[in-house]
């Protein structure tokens, strides 16, 4: 049954419709509905968390480490500051940010900090030393730990031991595909007292059996559609409930 309101995040702002991970679209997701909104984020030369996929950027003839350039070289390719995520946007939403590696996760943290947004980020990774680091200097940050069973060693058991562990380091959600959820994963994750988000949530059937197992937030590349799926969803589940005798 349905039972929450899922945080719906636009997977690299509305990257259906703009490019991704640009101011651009996540302007447009928070105006098709999205209440979130997703990006990966890497560390400038400078030292700025910027909102980009890959550490390439890639162009005819010339390859760009973004790792390499400063914040301001970086702008001109379309890869915001999350500094100007905040400007531009404020910090009315909250935002998934998958720290592409290491040295990003501590600055992502303090412009959140800075902003006043750190309720509101959800810091996604799949170590949980990283996860651990963040929660001593954060009481406040969002953890998340993304990853995919077939990566976990051991099978169900190992999944159990994981989610317990996640629970004690008083990491917030567990992030796996959509379609790696099943109703038994996702009560585990509840019962240790954890948020279940799903990613790549693109179709209306996806959408639909993550609502009914219970999914607290969800990824997907077109925030209107995304909005409208999980709106039919709870139609749907609000007239089967209607029906019953």
């Amino acid at each position: 049954m349905i039972a929450r309101e899922p945080i719906l995040f636009a997977h690299r702002g509305a990257s259906g419709y703009r490019p991704e991970n640009t101011l651009p679209a996540f302007v447009l997701a928070l105006e098709q509905g999205a209440t979130g909104l997703e990006s990966d984020v890497w560390l400038s030369a400078d030292g700025e968390p910027v909102l980009v996929h890959d550490r390439t950027i890639r162009l005819p003839g010339r390859r760009i480490d973004v790792t390499r350039r400063t914040g301001d070289e970086l702008a001109p390719f379309g890869v915001p500051r999350l500094a100007d995520l905040y400007r531009r946007l404020g910090t009315a939403f909250e935002l998934s940010l998958d720290l592409e590696h290491p040295p990003v996760a501590v600055p992502t943290l303090e412009v959140a900090l800075a902003a006043g947004a750190a309720g509101r980020l959800w810091a996604c990774h799949d170590d949980p030393e990283l996860l651990a680091d963040l929660r001593a200097r954060s009481s406040a940050v969002r953890l998340v730990c993304s990853t995919r069973p077939r990566r976990v060693n051991g099978g169900a058991a190992a999944i159990a031991l994981l989610v317990r562990q996640l629970s004690e380091m008083s990491v917030d959600a567990l992030n796996l595909r959509w379609d790696d959820w099943t109703p038994s994963l996702v009560g585990l994750v509840h019962e240790a007292g954890l948020l279940a988000f799903g990613w790549d949530a693109q179709t209306s059937a996806g959408v639909e059996r993550l609502m009914r197992l219970g999914i607290d937030g969800l990824y997907a590349d077109h925030p209107d559609l995304l909005v409208d799926r999980v709106r039919a969803a709870r139609a749907g589940a609000t007239s089967e409930r209607n029906a019953l005798p």
